[in-house]
């Protein structure tokens, strides 16, 4: 005889919570410093990895949003921070040889802005100094005096065409940097009129003496191009060597205050020759208008090719960096080069490379979120690619498509030391896992954040130390014992358990934050426990639209749920709906009809593709029930339907599995169901009841329809005993169960089920029977009939092998 079970009592549907602990842990805070609560095994992988220094422990943070899995690493990342040295400086300089390839220097922390500012200094020397230097009487002298040497050269070849002109009765005539010859008759020079009125004789002479003179004067200014080019060739020298000079003691000074780095030194030692092309191509203004010389900026033109570009600096006994990039595109990963446009072209230089995050963190840590990194396939094969190399890849994969066949850079490779903390979901780590082999190499310790803390008093003392400082720190408010119990209440009610509180701590904050809200109102500063049930409930009203409407359209007979009376074949399931981030049950009637036939047990949902797997593999399982509970002598033959009425969305889950076999047994039975039960639940293929999800949010769906109608006493919610450890259940409803208005049954097994549905006893079997009345002696004679039925067995051919076998 099965035992008919009695409903819960208060105590077993929500946790207890010690009033007098919460009180005692207010007075008297946590005596250690609270950076987090919880997660030892997280926190222990985390400590693991930042104590490995070797190529390859680098970090996936595993846990969904809201565990605090961000400030727990940042705080664990600051802390080991501080124990390792200031990283390096990085910063581009040119590269004169190659304006392509720009050379990578490394410095120690605080001397990049030095040299940056020493460089600047110097170009300021360098603008003083030029043109100026020029102007200096020693240089002008020397300068005269390379002009003299050509001037000498030329008046001595032009006198001496003179003489033999004169001899000639011919003058030499200088005009507008031209040379020509005029005739002489009797020592003065004739006009164009005289020399046409002379006889044609005499001008033949002269004109045949004019034309040797010319021949002459060639051949004695033959050399005048290379007395040009010497003359310009010893200008230029002497500008070199007077720049030279000038530039030399300027960076003389750098040289023996940078000696101890060979990379500065080189690049020094670079900006001293090519500073002296600059002044004589920029700076030297001698041949310039006014009017050019406003044309550019000199200092920005020097800048943009001596100043070295900074891409990383620290001050000195920093600690390592710790660094966040929310956004990890390829550009803020490993840096960009900006271009800008001339003339229609694009141009760049080494002073345009823009830094990344690598960079920012590199000698420290980088954390940044699985999700966002895998999203762009490009950005995880140059990570683990810089991650392999030891170095910051910076060839942009884009670059050929965008700049096409304009200036691009190629910068010498910078070393890459850094650990990569990589935020992401269970599911995540094990597609990556599964789909990329390197993965393993590069990432070997798993931080994984637990759904779950468990609920000691220690982590209680913390949980409530926390919040107040949060309180107080934050919201400048403190709150009550009796909201700080309400706080823990909702804490347990995320983790749906008695012995556990959500790792979801965020939520807690956020919760708190939203009572002292209220509290203002109030124009309190101490938060009550009602403070938080009105930031609850308001959370719901604002979230509660779709639940309302569900409400409504049972209110008004859209959708048909019954909480009265008996019904055959027809009984109350539980369902909950995820929408956003917000839960809430509704109840779902389950109907099943049974015939005769031989189609099995045929689920309707899946029929209509609106089942999946799961539902419909819970579905599958009530077959191989009914043929190990009835089916042991006689073959299981029937057809049967089960649906889940007026459902037009995809349904998931088997725990609808033992309201659907109840729905059945009553169809096969025909014995009524009580609609004033509801019911949840899967079970095995023995019959026994299973734990399901969402189990607070469908008993208190329920109890809202059942509340809106009027409770009876007679309503009430049946769930599996395994989920009892799961109710963390409102107030209200503790205190209509407190009333006797309200029911919650626990049950292990079907037949616990039904003897509560039908208020009839189950039937335990015995020598291979089942009791006459009962609900499985009942079920057993129905399904052999049909068996028969389907199989052609008569009554007169029972009774023929009935005597058949006594002969």
């Amino acid at each position: 005889m099965t035992k008919k079970l009695l409903p819960l009592s208060v105590s077993q549907l929500a946790p207890s919570i010690s009033t007098n602990h919460v009180s005692t842990c207010m007075s008297n805070p946590y005596p250690e410093q609270l950076t987090f609560i919880g997660q030892q095994r997280a926190q222990s992988a985390l400590d693991f990895s930042l104590g490995m220094d070797l190529p390859g422990y680098n970090v996936y943070v595993m846990g969904e949003a809201a565990h605090g899995r961000f400030t727990l690493v940042k705080d664990k990342l600051k802390q080991h921070a501080k124990d390792r040295p200031t990283p390096n400086e990085w910063l581009y300089v040119n590269n004169y040889d190659d304006h392509r390839e720009p050379i990578a220097l490394f410095m120690q922390a605080g001397q990049s802005k030095q040299l940056s500012d020493d460089i600047d200094s110097f170009l300021d020397e360098v603008l003083d100094t030029f043109p100026a230097a020029f102007d200096n009487p020693a240089y002008q002298r020397k300068k005269k005096s390379i002009e003299s040497e050509f001037n000498d050269a030329y008046d001595s070849a032009i006198t001496a065409v003179e003489e033999m002109a004169l001899e000639q009765s011919v003058a030499l005539i200088e005009e507008k940097n031209a040379v020509g010859f005029a005739p002489l008759v009797d020592g003065r020079q004739l006009s164009d009129n005289e020399f046409a009125a002379l006889d044609e004789a005499l001008r033949d002479e002269f004109f045949e003496k004019i034309e040797k003179l010319e021949d002459a004067l060639i051949e004695a200014l033959i050399e005048l191009p290379r007395w040009k080019r010497e003359s310009k060739e010893k200008q230029r020298n002497l500008k070199k060597a007077t720049a030279e000079q000038a530039t030399k003691p300027l960076l003389k000074d750098l040289e023996h205050k940078y000696a101890a780095h060979i990379g500065v030194l080189r690049y020094l030692k670079d900006i001293r020759v090519e500073i002296i092309d600059a002044v004589l191509e920029w700076l030297d203004d001698e041949d310039e208008s006014e009017e050019s010389k406003e044309d550019f900026d000199r200092k920005g033109m020097l800048t943009d090719f001596f100043a070295p570009n900074i891409l990383v600096e620290f001050k000195e006994d920093d600690a390592a960096p710790v660094v966040y990039e929310p956004n990890p595109t390829f550009g803020n990963i490993f840096g960009k080069i900006e271009y800008s446009t001339s003339q229609g072209s694009l141009i760049t230089s080494y002073r345009s490379i823009q830094p990344g995050a690598l960079h920012r963190a590199n000698g420290g840590y980088l954390i940044m979120d699985a999700e966002k990194v895998m999203a762009n396939p490009q950005v995880w094969d140059g990570l683990k690619l810089s991650l392999k190399t030891h170095q910051i890849k910076n060839d942009l994969p884009y670059q050929d498509s965008s700049v096409g066949s304009s200036f691009t850079l190629r910068p010498q490779l910078i070393p890459l030391d850094v650990k990569i903390i990589l935020l992401g979901s269970r599911d995540l780590y094990y597609t990556i896992g599964e789909y990329d082999e390197e993965f393993a190499e590069l990432f070997r310790v798993l931080a994984d954040f637990d759904y779950y803390l468990p609920s000691s008093d220690k982590l209680q003392y913390q949980f409530i130390t926390k919040v107040s400082e949060y309180c107080q720190q934050t919201l400048k408010c403190t709150t009550t014992e009796a909201a700080m119990v309400r706080l823990l209440k909702f804490s347990y009610r995320q983790a749906e358990h008695h012995n556990k509180l959500s790792a979801r701590f965020a939520d807690v904050l956020e919760l708190v934050a939203e009572a002292s809200f209220y509290a203002k109102q109030d124009k309190q500063t101490l938060i009550d426990a009602h403070h938080i049930d009105e930031a609850i409930e308001g959370k719901q009203y604002r979230t509660g639209q779709i639940s309302e409407n569900m409400l409504s359209d049972i209110k008004e007979g859209h959708t048909l749920i019954a909480t009265q009376g008996q019904a055959i074949g027809k009984v109350n399931g539980l369902t909950v709906l995820h929408i956003g981030d917000t839960s809430f049950g509704t109840p779902a009637r389950i109907t099943a009809t049974v015939y005769a036939g031989a189609d099995g047990v045929i689920d309707v949902e899946r029929e209509a593709e609106l089942g999946k797997a799961i539902h419909s593999k819970g579905v599958m399982l009530l077959t191989g029930y009914l043929g190990n509970k009835y089916a042991q002598h006689f073959s299981l033959t029937l057809s049967a339907n089960i649906a889940i009425e007026q459902s037009y969305g995809y349904i998931d889950g088997d725990s609808a599995s033992l309201a659907e076999l109840c729905a059945l047994i009553s169809a096969i039975t025909s014995l009524p169901i009580s609609q004033s039960i509801a019911l949840t639940g899967s079970i095995n293929q023995h019959g026994d009841v299973q734990a399901i999800g969402g189990v607070n949010e469908k008993i208190e769906g329920f109890f809202k329809l059942c509340k809106m109608r009027g409770l009876t006493g007679e309503q009430g919610v049946i769930i599996p005993k395994s989920n009892q450890v799961n109710l963390v259940l409102d107030d209200e409803i503790l205190e209509a169960v407190e009333r006797g208005k309200f029911n919650i049954y626990a049950v292990e097994t079907v037949d616990q089920a039904l003897n509560l549905l039908m208020d009839i006893e189950a039937g335990d079997i015995i020598d291979g029977q089942y009791p006459e009345g009962s609900v499985n002696g009942i079920a057993l004679a129905r399904l052999k009939d049909i068996a028969d039925i389907v199989n052609g067995d008569s009554e007169e051919d029972k009774e023929a092998d009935e005597d058949e076998d006594k002969h």
